[in-house]
């Protein structure tokens, strides 16, 4: 029978850091990557020994520039992984030459430990165990298997008498941590009453998934849990057949299924080499490979990405043609979703999606606003200022042909984009302005050739309610000596297919 840890799954705001340090420090294998089941729009990657084999396996999900979560009970603290005993020196050594922060060797029941922290500081431990891989990875001192993982708990007994239906049985105390052993690794149990209350979010670990021998034993657990717990339905998740439950002091468990395994849709030699997206999302691929984040792997070549003003993220096409789009969001958006339409009208342009920096009521947006058509002017012109600078930052930073610069906002993004084309009338690029509106209340006068031959194209819709305050943007840069065009679409304030049709033709 299938005993001990399946996988654990953390939160990542940095993809490429994180591949970085799994695949290319630690030398695990990306043996997956995927769109989330449970959100699409969440990159998924999964490292393990050579197969993926079941315990072996750490996730995770990719929150780019998420906010960060906090640590405390309720919550798995800590993942351990087996090294060869005769490793450990080198593991500090390797650790310093990276700058990667370490602390020990220590003891822990006996056993010899390196405490590191991954870039978003989970803490990882490396534990001198002779347990051998399923798969082994080609570099000899590489993790073979997870040893265990700790557990934060306000409610210890609670908690390891649950954890027992998973195989597992006490193995001894040291301090408050309670020590639980399967057949092939370990549970710690740390006591962490009077501790805060963890938070989800990046930079934590979401919950470990212990191994379950069929799909049937699944669903003998979910019937055995029915009255006692909040566990969910079975889920298929492709690779593994889940249940999800969360034990008495609130800790996320998943109990999973060691088959079909990675390789039911990728050979053995090519896992992890190809981005897939949950089944029911199959109509959505095209855009969801556009939306999720783009890495490199550790040796091949990349984009250095700058730490500038904005949080944004680029696409990059296999084909690029030096032409870039920028893409500002409505309210409520992000960076990547203006991504699929934007591919879309221009399949080899580079993407370069900005998100906004002011938010309310925790969504998104480029300015304040203090009802729907009144708006902070101050804020308007200090992120207009703001966005300028960052577009002459990126433009260096990343190399970016300021002749083939198109803007193309939706909305609020499109709003910012017209005060950015007031107030900053000397900056690169063309403009495509999707219901954007006048938003500034005293605009500046403008030349005549402020704008001489700067191309716009503005986009509004017969029935959208803000329309009304679309005409005294359009007179203000036509003032400006833009080149404007201008249509009215059989539309409200959501985007049609008109819009496409017309902003690929004036692209083109």
């Amino acid at each position: 029978m299938s005993t001990g840890i399946h996988h654990v799954t953390g939160i990542t705001r940095r993809v490429q850091a994180n591949v970085d340090f799994y695949a290319g420090f630690l030398g695990l294998r990306l043996v997956k990557r995927t769109g989330g089941y449970e959100d699409a729009e969440q990159l998924h990657l999964f490292y393990g020994d050579a197969l993926g084999s079941p315990g072996s396996i750490v996730t995770f999900l990719v929150w780019e520039d998420g906010a960060p979560g906090r640590v405390g009970h309720g919550q798995v603290a800590e993942i351990a992984l087996a090294v060869p005993p005769d490793s450990i020196g080198d593991w500090l050594t390797r650790a310093m030459t990276a700058r990667i922060p370490v602390e020990g060797p220590s003891r822990e029941f006996g056993e010899t430990v390196l405490r590191l922290k991954d870039p978003d500081g989970v803490i990882i431990k490396l534990v001198g165990a002779d347990l051998p891989a399923a798969a082994p990875l080609p570099d000899p001192i590489a993790p073979t298997r997870l040893r265990g993982v700790t557990l934060f708990t306000e409610n210890p007994a609670g908690t390891r008498d649950f954890i027992r239906q998973f195989g597992y049985n006490d193995a001894g105390t040291a301090g408050t941590v309670q020590r639980m052993v399967s057949d092939t690794d370990v549970i710690d149990i740390r006591d962490a009453t009077g501790f805060f209350p963890g938070i989800p979010g990046t930079g934590i670990l979401d919950h470990v998934a212990f191994r379950a021998p069929d799909v049937d034993s699944v669903r003998k657990m979910r019937l055995a849990l029915k009255y006692t717990t909040d566990a969910t339905n079975v889920h298929d998740r492709k690779y593994f057949m889940s249940l999800y439950v969360r034990e008495p002091a609130g800790i996320l468990l998943e109990y999973a299924t060691d088959a079909p395994g990675f390789t039911v849709d990728e050979a053995a030699e090519h896992l992890g080499g190809t981005l897939f997206v949950p089944p029911h999302d199959a109509a959505r691929a095209d855009d969801l490979r556009v939306i999720l984040p783009q890495f490199a792997m550790p040796g091949e070549e990349r984009t250095p990405m700058r730490d500038l003003h904005f949080v944004h993220r680029f696409h990059r096409p296999e084909d690029p043609d030096g032409s870039t789009i920028v893409l500002l969001h409505g309210t409520g958006g992000n960076e990547a979703d203006l991504m699929p339409l934007a591919h879309g009208l221009a399949p080899r342009a580079t993407l370069l999606g900005v998100r906004g920096r002011s938010t309310e009521e925790g969504i998104n947006r480029w300015f304040r606003r203090f009802d729907a058509v009144t708006y902070d002017q101050d804020d308007i012109r200090a992120e207009a200022e703001a966005f300028a600078a960052f577009l002459d930052d990126a433009t260096r930073a990343y190399g970016l042909d300021r002749d083939r610069l198109t803007l193309l906002g939706y909305s609020n993004g499109a709003n910012l984009i017209g005060a950015v084309l007031q107030l900053h009338p000397q900056g690169a690029g063309r403009a495509i302005l999707l219901r954007g509106i006048q938003v500034l209340s005293d605009p500046p006068a403008l030349s005549p050739d402020a704008l001489a031959g700067r191309p716009v194209l503005m986009l509004n819709g017969a029935r959208d309610p803000f329309g009304r305050m679309a005409p005294a943007l359009e007179s203000a840069l036509r003032a400006g000596g833009a080149d404007l065009e201008s249509d009215l679409l059989n539309a409200g304030h959501e985007l049609s297919q008109q819009d496409i049709e017309a902003a690929r033709a004036w692209l083109l």
